[in-house]
């Protein structure tokens, strides 16, 4: 078996099997792939335990629930990656300032 471009970078996310966030790690990894078909060679989806939830590109942490305190919202977490693996991406709409408040 032979892949396109394996220097392309996986992502991985670690999810808690415990806390049934597989579904939530899945669609994640969803929207990643959509976004980043050119840039991504893959996303794998790594069960654990202990309310983990966790997105990393090799030994990089993209983001941790643990040390952020909560899970990403897609936009922020689709900024990080393209920040991590293609700085140059523009992202549309998720690139877009919200207004200010008044």
């Amino acid at each position: 078996m032979t892949s396109e471009a394996p220097d392309r970078p996986i992502l991985q996310i670690d999810y808690c099997r415990q806390c049934r966030w597989m579904l939530r790690a899945a669609w994640m990894a969803q929207e990643l792939l959509t976004t980043f078909e050119d840039e991504l060679g893959g996303v794998t989806l790594i069960p654990g335990t202990g309310g983990v939830f966790m997105v990393r590109s090799g030994d990089a942490v993209i983001w941790s629930r643990k040390e952020e305190g909560r899970f990403p919202d897609i936009t922020e977490l689709k900024q990080r990656v393209r920040d991590h693996i293609a700085p140059d991406k523009p992202l549309g709409h998720a690139d877009r300032k919200r207004p200010a408040d008044p």
